[in-house]
């Protein structure tokens, strides 16, 4: 039972923990002090290099250190290449679109995968010769781009209707085009709009024949948020069922099949206690937030995860068909490879500072519910400090965090926020104050 769905149909008013139903109030695993120490001290450690980049620039800035890109982007690739026999990787450019991210996984021998024509031409303009177009409701324009590259991009379609304007697009301008079909794995809620139904695959299959210039090849599904393999193994399951079922001539059509991307990074997900279901319904009673209570939702090893799909492919795809595996890792590669630096502003209270950066530079209100630690690089120690640390932005969910690693903290002091490099920078916005530059190591 969901969180959303208790507070829905009763008034909390009347209602104390123990009237709840049980599973809400259970708590996700505690973080591992220990863990966290290591985290903070490893960063500390970087201190100085750290701080040189910062000098290059006015704050706040956003610091780019592409080998770990490069080191993410090995470790990705060879978790899967010693598992399966024909693999290719593509790297989701909307889980970090600087330029100079995408530069990198297209040095380290990846492809793009990219959901918009901003992010095509953003491919393009970088010369990479293996793209994947993927993404609901391309327009026209979006589509006629791609088909004029079509040496070097693949379009994953999403609906009956795309690849009909699609057909009339490759007509018009006599040009062939590589493709696949995006099958939707979850059809509920908000992720219905993607892609079309498994049972409609061999309908598509039958469709698509009649469009002389689409040449589908491939198979494309996706989950979002895999802490471990699940998800996917499920499909896999269910998409090898459905295979067994298909045309002779279909399925010696498919070269590929794409299972998608959105594998979490090794540590895990990070969370406040107000990100837990538990925490909610405390917070929603008006129960205190205790200081210092940090939870892990554990991420499978990427070893352990290329296995486990790896020997679900073989099972349940290679038993009937021989192709292709590609991946669209985005997160696991470029989270730990950004992070915040930025300075103090103002200190109102003992437990009070205002920071020059505010949370426009990550486009979201994170920190309300994510912990990530806020280091004091001006003043280290391992000890974890209760104090508010907020932007400047006239907004009051302009939060950093409840708390800082450090001796003390002044105004002038830098602070940093490690690892904030995946679906931060992206979703950035214009709001009230500048954006933090981009510095690189």
């Amino acid at each position: 039972m969901k969180t959303e769905q208790i507070l829905s149909d009763i008034n909390l008013i009347h209602f104390k923990p123990a009237d709840l139903p049980g599973e809400l109030l259970v708590e996700p695993p505690f973080m591992p002090q220990e863990e966290i120490w290591e985290f903070v001290q490893h960063h500390f450690s970087c201190r100085e290099l750290y701080l040189q980049a910062f000098n290059k620039e006015s704050s706040p800035i956003y610091l780019l250190d592409s080998s770990i890109l490069r080191k993410k982007a090995d470790e990705f690739k060879n978790a899967f290449i010693n598992n399966l026999p024909e693999t290719s990787f593509y790297y989701a450019v909307k889980s970090n679109n600087h330029p100079q991210v995408a530069n990198t996984l297209l040095e380290s021998g990846f492809g793009l995968d990219v959901s918009s024509g901003v992010e095509l031409e953003l491919a393009l303009g970088l010369n990479a010769t293996d793209i994947i177009f993927s993404g609901p409701g391309k327009t026209d324009q979006e589509l006629t781009l791609a088909v004029e590259h079509a040496d070097r991009v693949i379009i994953l379609i999403d609906s009956f209707g795309e690849l009909e304007r699609l057909k009339k697009i490759t007509e018009s301008l006599d040009r062939e085009i590589r493709a696949g079909i995006r099958l939707n794995n979850n059809p509920h809620g908000l992720w219905r709009k993607f892609g079309i139904l498994p049972e409609e695959l061999s309908a598509f299959w039958r469709k698509a024949r009649e469009a002389s210039n689409v040449k589908l090849e491939g198979i494309q599904f996706h989950s979002s948020w895999n802490l471990d393999p699940e998800k996917q193994i499920s499909f896999i399951k269910k998409l090898g069922s459905i295979i067994q079922t298909l045309p002779d001539n279909f399925r010696s059509e498919i070269s590929f099949i794409d299972i998608g991307g959105g594998y979490w990074p090794p540590q895990g997900e990070w969370l406040q206690e107000e990100g837990t279901e538990a925490g909610k319904i405390r917070g929603l009673l008006g129960y205190p937030k205790t200081f210092g209570k940090r939870y892990r939702l554990a991420a499978t090893p990427i070893d352990n995860f290329a296995e486990k799909l790896a020997e679900a492919i073989q099972k349940h795809i290679f038993s009937r068909i021989s192709c292709r595996i590609c991946f669209e890792p985005g997160r696991w590669i470029c989270n730990d490879a950004m992070h915040l630096i930025f300075s103090v502003v103002d200190k109102k209270m003992d437990d009070l500072v205002i920071t020059d950066a505010g949370t426009n530079s990550v486009g979201w209100e994170r920190y309300e519910v994510d912990y990530f630690p806020v280091l004091n690089l001006s003043r280290p120690a391992l000890t974890e400090k209760p104090c508010q640390i907020v932007g400047s932005l006239c907004t009051p969910h302009d939060l950093w965090g409840d708390s800082y690693w450090g001796g003390d903290i002044q105004p002038g002091d830098i602070l940093m926020i490690p690892t904030q490099g995946a679906y931060t920078y992206s979703l950035r916005q214009n709001f009230i104050k500048p954006l933090p530059k981009v510095v690189t190591l």
